[in-house]
């Protein structure tokens, strides 16, 4: 590893491999070093697709190269766990897909593991490293809401999914809440902090994951946040956030906006951050400044937050009765 390159790996080539495989070439200094996947074939195809370098066709062999700095983990959430253990065992840093596993005490060991072994370990949390979310982060902390008093979020997919699909299988992570009500949550935290209460509902499937889920934080200062996710319907996918002085809306989709505005009692005001692709290469700028600068965990999704957001989201799966098998690693 150089100051000037930072040689990445993929572990996994479904979708959202290929997505931030897509919005890598933006980032300066990024190298597409390899590819890993359980088949050769499918890694040799996703590094014809996407410029990788090599192709791996076991984790083991990915987290082995010794050209490759950080792994960024791109499997379904079961996997994250066993993943992201193969890769630190190899010496790698991680960058691991939300959410970092399926429940605190799993991702408890994976942050155990990095800081043990002296290296960097980050949640993909593409949201928190995003332009228009960091000003807007600003803008609160310098008082333009006043006091924040209530934050308001959700995210739906129009559904439905067959009940082969992975957002329904319990074995793979899943549910509502693992995938989309990550966001809510996590803008809420963003702005209001650990809750001092948690109240949720869910609607289950067949399987027994929530495909319809609503989540209210309450907060020692008197703020509140209400936050839903869904597999059955399309919802605004928007968010806002009001205090004593004003409010922040943010558009459709809130977890990447390109604006936001800011209402005052007396002036309206329009906060753009156009860029180009899906905007995953954020959270990779932020990987590469971290390695370069030596840091083993980011300040804009630092391992106690991760800890705490999966507390939060394991509170919320006890309350409302979702359970998974458990993992081997």
């Amino acid at each position: 590893m150089s100051d000037s390159v930072i040689r990445w790996g993929i572990l996994g080539t479904g979708g959202i491999a290929a997505t931030f495989a897509g919005d890598l070439p933006r980032v300066p200094g990024a190298e597409l070093a390899a590819v890993g996947s359980r088949t050769l074939a499918a890694a040799e195809a996703f590094a014809r697709t996407h410029g990788f370098a090599r192709a791996h066709g076991s984790w083991a062999e990915l987290a082995a190269d010794p050209e490759v700095d950080v792994v960024y983990v791109a499997t379904p959430h079961s996997f994250h766990l066993p993943a992201a253990l193969a890769c630190l065992a190899g010496g790698k840093a991680v960058l691991c897909e939300k959410p970092m596993t399926l429940d605190l005490a799993s991702t408890a060991r994976l942050v155990q593991e990095a800081r043990g072994q002296g290296l960097f370990l980050m949640e993909a949390m593409w949201m928190r490293c995003n332009p228009a979310i960091r000003k807007m982060v600003e803008l609160i902390a310098d008082g333009a809401l006043g006091e924040v008093t209530t934050v308001h979020a959700d995210f739906g997919l129009q559904g439905p999914f067959d009940a082969g699909h992975r957002l329904r299988n319990p074995a793979l992570g899943g549910g509502a809440l693992l995938d989309l009500g990550v966001y809510p949550i996590n803008l809420a935290h963003l702005v209001l902090g650990t809750p001092a209460t948690v109240t949720s509902w869910a609607h289950l499937t067949p399987e027994g994951v929530d495909d319809n889920t609503a989540v209210v934080l309450g907060y020692a200062s008197g703020a509140v946040a209400t936050l839903t996710c869904s597999l059955i319907g399309e919802t605004r996918n928007a968010a806002s956030i009001t205090g004593t002085l004003g409010r922040i809306d943010l558009p459709s989709g809130f977890f990447a906006p390109q604006s936001f505005t800011l209402h005052r009692s007396d002036t309206t005001e329009l906060f753009e951050f156009p860029f180009e692709g899906r905007g995953y290469q954020f959270e990779a700028e932020e990987v590469q400044r971290c390695l370069v600068a030596g840091t083993l965990e980011s300040p804009l999704m630092p391992h106690d937050t991760t800890l705490e957001i999966m507390t939060l989201m394991d509170t919320v799966r006890n309350e409302v009765g979702v359970f998974y098998p458990p993992v081997e690693a």
